[in-house]
């Protein structure tokens, strides 16, 4: 039996469904706007910037910065470790899924980091959302079947252009262009976070970052919703991709 086959007759659970991953493609974009903006020009939400800059200060031996640099990538290494041994504990309760509350997680932190005086020091934001960024990006893998990374954009612009080669090739295959444009929401849905989040920088200062916290809320209500409801008996069912 194909791949194809089962992802078409797997059960879609509520975590992946498509305005899900628009909804936390969006607060990537919005943390990662709000950590530039407000806390000292940095985007937390992948490590090849982190990863660079290490190499950097190995290579120009300055040896205190490189050490610097090993806190969020570590910080974001453990996001990646807990988000793996988490989920099958957490199983046995039949309670709520993992990816319900890592979401409900999520927006417990970010309300807290809005509390953060500017004066605290700005790498206490960045290894918090470096962390949570690195457990949302390792959970939501796919959205209906198809990969998808909600923290940062590369590959979606990669996606869009295979994709929409694929479809100038191919147009009887109506699946390619389903792909290319599901990367284009996501690719804008990311934008849209990070305009809205500067915009409110810029109005309200660092109390802007709960404008992601009203995204994630509303998110893990949804989700409760689901988990608690039409998807009880589902508790085992993997979401795709793990």
């Amino acid at each position: 039996m194909s791949t194809a086959g089962n992802e078409t007759e797997a059960p879609l659970l509520e975590c992946e469904k498509r305005w899900v991953f628009l909804i936390l493609m969006a607060v990537g974009g919005y943390l990662g706007a709000f950590t530039f903006t407000m806390r000292g020009g940095v985007f937390c939400n992948a490590q090849t910037a982190n990863m660079v800059l290490l190499s950097i200060a190995i290579g120009s031996g300055m040896w205190s910065k490189a050490l610097y640099y090993l806190i969020p990538i570590s910080a974001y290494l453990g996001g990646t470790i807990i988000s793996e041994l988490l989920p099958s504990p957490l199983k046995r309760f039949h309670f709520l899924r993992w990816d319900t509350l890592l979401v409900g997680l999520e927006a417990i932190v970010v309300i807290i980091l809005g509390f953060i005086p500017d004066s605290w020091p700005y790498q206490i934001t960045h290894v918090t959302v470096n962390f949570i960024c690195s457990m949302q990006y390792n959970t939501f893998r796919q959205a209906e079947h198809i990969p998808m990374a909600t923290t940062f954009c590369t590959n979606h612009i990669r996606q869009i252009g295979i994709y929409f080669s694929k479809w100038i090739k191919h147009r009887e295959i109506r699946s390619h262009k389903l792909r290319f444009l599901n990367h284009i929401y996501m690719l804008l849905s990311f934008v849209a976070g990070a305009v809205v989040s500067t915009m409110l920088c810029h109005l309200v200062g660092t109390k802007a970052v709960w404008g992601a916290a009203v995204l994630l809320l509303i998110l893990f209500v949804d989700l409760c919703r689901a988990d608690l409801t039409k998807e009880k008996d589902l508790m085992d069912l993997k979401p795709s991709g793990h």
